[in-house]
């Protein structure tokens, strides 16, 4: 047997009315993702008109990609880095001090290698607090990063990070603990 794509069908997948996807696709390419329209404040009223929770503090740089805001919740003073991109076809939450570094994925969705037809797959990604994505690195469908744990430069991750913990690597591995000095 081989993978046979055109028995593929995620029929089922209902992410919203298609008037709302295709008016967010075309509010995030004109005025969200330019980088001409750089303003924090003015991307999170834009994320909070399509439905996003979005708390204090929060900071989105230039470039940000997000699929469907309306899966979108972020606790206070988290930072979304330049060209992070937040592939949220299920649910991204984040706690409170979160960081998602530049260029970072964030990806809910996958296909099942077992499927011949290619199947869709969810899965919820949680940030809890203090969780940090480091630049250009990858959180796969269903994980979570507990309190504090650290996903480091480049590294790539499709299992839950432990409490106060730094992972580096391809795949991520506990590397040690993650202390905090005081300031």
């Amino acid at each position: 047997m081989t993978l046979d794509k055109s028995k593929f069908d995620n029929s089922w997948y209902k992410p919203g009315p298609f008037w709302k996807r295709l008016l967010w696709y075309y509010v995030s390419v004109l005025l969200f993702r330019n980088s001409l329209l750089p303003f924090s404040a003015f991307k999170i009223f834009i994320l909070k008109l399509f439905g996003a929770k979005i708390g204090s503090g929060c900071r989105v740089k230039p470039g940000v990609n997000i699929k469907y805001p309306w899966f979108l919740e972020l606790g206070n003073n988290v930072g979304l880095g330049e060209d992070c991109w937040i592939d949220n076809i299920a649910l991204v939450k984040m706690g409170n001090n979160v960081t998602v570094s530049q260029g970072a994925l964030l990806e809910t969705g996958n296909h099942n290698y077992k499927s011949r037809s290619f199947s869709l797959m969810l899965g919820e990604i949680h940030l809890e607090d203090g969780a940090w994505v480091g630049a250009k690195a990858v959180v796969g469908p269903g994980v979570r990063l507990h309190k504090n744990a650290l996903l480091s430069l480049g590294s790539c991750t499709s299992k839950d990070l432990e409490e106060n913990s730094i992972y580096v690597g391809n795949p991520a591995v506990f590397v040690k603990k993650r202390i905090y000095s005081e300031d």
